[in-house]
């Protein structure tokens, strides 16, 4: 299982490319899962409906499960961020596993980039990152840099990076 990450700073346009990427990438018949990372206290589940009363209960793993599709729940016995490969294993096998957020772990990343952010660029510091999708040219960089706007190409960079396909060949299994 092939993976790669998305790291940049809030409001970057983190969520907006993964979810054209996956568009584009399952349209060429890649599967495709993803791994999203939280900041705070997130809720799956409302409180009062029965999953939600089993995990206050004290229920370390909840499944919901329907005809359509089925969630597990897991609750972190110690305050600690979950390991990625931890999280991986427990995942179907599929062609590519696109990671939003992990920014601090090492494995290879694409960073998005927005000039109008004013923050830094997270390249400087972290060799894991591959290239830089960015909204305009970035003079510095010493990785590729390509266009934030250009879905094709970012997904033909990560196809190729990966592994998945050959210029004019159906997606390898």
């Amino acid at each position: 299982m092939k993976v790669i990450g998305f790291a940049g700073w809030k409001n970057s346009g983190k969520t907006t490319l993964v979810e054209g990427l996956i568009r584009v990438l399952t349209a060429r018949g890649l599967r495709v899962s993803t791994v999203k990372h939280a900041h705070h206290n997130f809720q799956i589940d409302e409180p009062g409906k029965d999953s939600y009363r089993h995990r206050a209960a004290g229920a370390t793993e909840v499944v919901v499960a329907s005809q359509k599709r089925w969630a597990l729940i897991h609750e972190q016995s110690r305050p600690a961020e979950p390991d990625l490969e931890e999280i991986l294993a427990r995942m179907s096998e599929v062609d590519l596993v696109l990671v939003e957020g992990f920014k601090g772990f090492p494995f290879d990343k694409i960073e998005v980039f927005r000039h109008g952010n004013g923050k830094t660029l997270l390249a400087t510091d972290d060799r894991h990152i591959i290239a830089i999708a960015a909204d305009g040219p970035i003079a510095e960089a010493k990785v590729p840099v390509l266009s934030l706007d250009d879905i094709e190409a970012i997904s033909e960079f990560i196809t190729r990076h990966c592994g998945l396909v050959n210029a004019d060949e159906p997606a390898q299994r």
